[in-house]
């Protein structure tokens, strides 16, 4: 374990609609081959492995048995994240898994220690922190750009889900909610930015106790609501940053930047975390105009998966979007959940190091 491989030999277990994304990165990548796919539905798998020339559609059992396979991808949905990638681990193989890595931090615990006592790598998404977007930011921030980082903003708000997701819900039921849904991909920037969180203060809210579907076969169907739908969290980051996060599927708009980084000598406006790229803009101390910054760091036209390349080309000690990471920011969101729901400051127990920065390369 820990040396970089030539090409990563790897599996999906899980074949919905994120799959589609990992194809496309993967038919651009020289760093991973994709052997194989697995799902509960075996017509799902053979569909997937259709748009593939040389990819064989399993079941999981043939899928975790095949000796070539090195990393198994876990698209799976989040309640059964852990449960698979138990097996993945117990078939001697590592894992990679879609955020968030589980549902709760004791099923999180135990997947990193399975890992540990057998000899395998964990990775998690989101990898679009390694894109050009939140890398250039990164590196704004690494090169004192706006001198000492004191606090920051993450912003998602919108109307919710259920106005155009013809089966929503899932948002609106335990493990749902915007913060779990959309959370991972600020607080890992988050994390990317400013580094690990030791404490949370949050406070929430539902509008509603139910929800109407507004589009499919379904739409006008009633379905309850059982989750905060507007969360507003404080973080304190380990550097003593503070880090503001909104979450929510109770506004109707908002003109706010998905991420703002501020420090005593300058500011930024961060990309959507969401996406791999996207302006960087900095203001300095005494300046009265934004500056687009110029593409600096990160992987050039990357895509979901590039957490796989960087595992591949960076050797399990060294890749960036690692089981650690994930962990960490699930950690984090479970606490403000936890802070709002008990109306107290609640200590981050799990940390993280900062991952390494991503020089500028191309895939």
């Amino acid at each position: 374990m820990g040396q970089p491989l030539s090409v990563l030999k790897v599996g999906i277990i899980g074949c919905g609609n994120i799959a589609a994304q990992y194809l496309d990165t993967f038919s651009r990548l020289d760093s991973v081959e994709l052997v194989a796919v697995a799902d509960l539905v075996p017509e799902r798998a053979a569909e997937v492995a259709a748009r593939v020339p040389g990819v064989r559609a399993l079941s999981i059992d043939e899928l975790l048995a095949e000796s070539t396979i090195r990393l198994v991808v876990n698209l799976t949905i989040p309640a059964a994240h852990a449960e698979v990638a138990q097996r993945i681990i117990a078939a001697g193989k590592e894992v990679y898994t879609e955020k968030p890595l589980t549902a709760d931090v004791a099923s999180a615990s135990d997947v990193l220690d399975a890992a540990a006592a057998a000899g395998v790598w964990v990775g998690c998404a989101p990898d679009t922190v390694l894109g050009t977007g939140l890398q250039t930011a990164r590196k704004a921030v690494d090169d004192g750009l706006i001198g000492t980082p004191i606090s920051a903003t993450a912003t998602m708000m919108t109307a919710g889900h259920e106005r155009w997701h013809p089966n929503p819900d899932f948002y609106y039921l335990p493990g749902g909610g915007p913060l779990l849904d959309m959370g991972p991909y600020y607080v890992s920037a988050l994390i990317q930015l400013l580094g690990p969180v030791t404490s949370v203060v949050g406070a929430g809210s539902r509008t509603r106790d139910e929800r109407v579907i507004g589009s499919g076969p379904r739409a006008g169907e009633r379905i309850p609501v059982e989750v905060f739908t507007h969360i507003t969290g404080v973080l304190t980051h380990e550097s003593g940053a503070l880090s503001t996060l909104v979450m929510s599927f109770d506004t109707v708009a908002t003109k706010a930047s998905n991420i703002e980084v501020h420090g005593e000598a300058g500011s930024l406006v961060v990309p959507d975390p969401n996406r791999f790229d996207g302006e960087v803009q900095r203001r300095g101390l005494g300046e009265t105009e934004w500056e687009t910054l110029p593409v600096s760091a990160g992987y050039v036209d990357a895509g979901r998966g590039v957490g796989i390349h960087d595992r591949a080309v960076a050797g399990a000690s060294d890749a960036r979007a690692s089981g650690t990471v994930g962990f960490h920011s699930l950690d984090v969101m479970l606490s403000v959940l936890r802070a709002a729901e008990e109306g107290t400051s609640i200590g981050v127990e799990s940390t993280c190091e900062r991952p390494t920065p991503v020089a500028l390369s191309q895939l």
